[in-house]
């Protein structure tokens, strides 16, 4: 193992950095996001489609512009933390990262979207708490990422215990069908996350971290790689499109990630982004 220096980190340090974060990934689309949908808007001949993207491009762009938000479901914020082993936080770490969140959505007016029981349904009034997930490295560095997820394509998304005999076309055939039955309930074009493998709960953890892949970008493996194109021509050609006007525009991208997993199991969860498939990182 490397030797590495202890660095010691402010909580305050924390909490400014999830604030910005929370603030640009609201306002400010992420470029590989904001370059796939307008080379979808020069490509697209279905006229409403057309329509669709040049107005989902004019609002990123005065969202960008005004620091206003990109849309009015600001989200449930999603935490990914990547802290290193040598990291010391100088205070309380979750309390920290919530009261980043806290600030974030108060002082720049951000909807508060989260209720503090499922069932009695009582807002927090401040958009906390947000789901944090964490990842120890072997570095000397804390990267935050912060994923505002808004719930009309949460809502969409889906995960399947299939049977390990169910295979490939299984696996794909569950990612078509679930894509099938969001429509245009998910704000399209989508972003679509998928994880195969581990558990059921890892599965959809690497469903929603797959999101964070840059749009364009492939697996790794070229086996995985050449299953991401199939799927993504196999999506266009739903023909749902930009905000359900048809078209070729449905998905922008479809990225897996994989883990082992059981010999008895083929656990495939669907995470589904909407168009604007916001995030953002920044290292304290």
């Amino acid at each position: 193992m490397t030797n590495l220096t202890p660095r010691i980190i402010l909580a305050s340090k924390v909490t400014q950095t999830v604030s910005d974060l929370c603030r640009i990934a609201n306002t400010d689309a992420d470029q590989s996001v904001y370059k796939a949908i307008c080379t979808a808007r020069a490509a697209e001949s279905t006229p409403l489609a057309k329509t669709a993207l040049d107005m989902i491009v004019q609002n990123m762009d005065i969202a960008k512009d005004e620091k206003m938000p990109m849309c009015q479901d600001t989200g449930m914020v999603i935490v990914f933390v990547e802290m290193g082993q040598s990291v010391y936080v100088d205070g309380n770490l979750a309390e920290a990262i919530q009261e980043g969140v806290r600030q974030s959505y108060k002082e720049n007016y951000f909807r508060a979207s989260v209720v503090r029981d499922p069932i009695s349904r009582e807002n927090t009034r401040d958009n906390t708490p947000a789901v944090i997930y964490y990842d120890i490295l072997e570095s000397d560095g804390l990267k935050i990422t912060v994923m505002p997820k808004g719930f009309g394509s949460e809502n969409k998304s889906a995960l399947k215990m299939l049977n390990p005999s169910d295979g490939e076309q299984g696996v794909m055939q569950f990612i078509i069908d679930t894509v099938k039955k969001a429509g245009a309930n998910p704000c399209p074009p989508m972003v679509i996350g998928v994880g195969v493998g581990g558990t059921m709960d890892k599965a959809a953890l690497l469903s929603k971290q797959a999101l964070l892949r840059d749009v364009g970008s492939h697996n790794p493996d070229p086996y995985w790689a050449n299953i991401e194109q199939q799927l993504l021509q196999e999506v266009n050609a739903l023909n749902i499109g930009a905000a359900g006007f048809k078209g070729g525009a449905t998905a922008l991208g479809l990225n897996i990630l994989t883990h082992p997993t059981h010999i008895a199991g083929l656990p495939v969860a669907v995470n589904i982004g909407c168009h604007v498939s916001r995030h953002a990182s920044g290292i304290c």
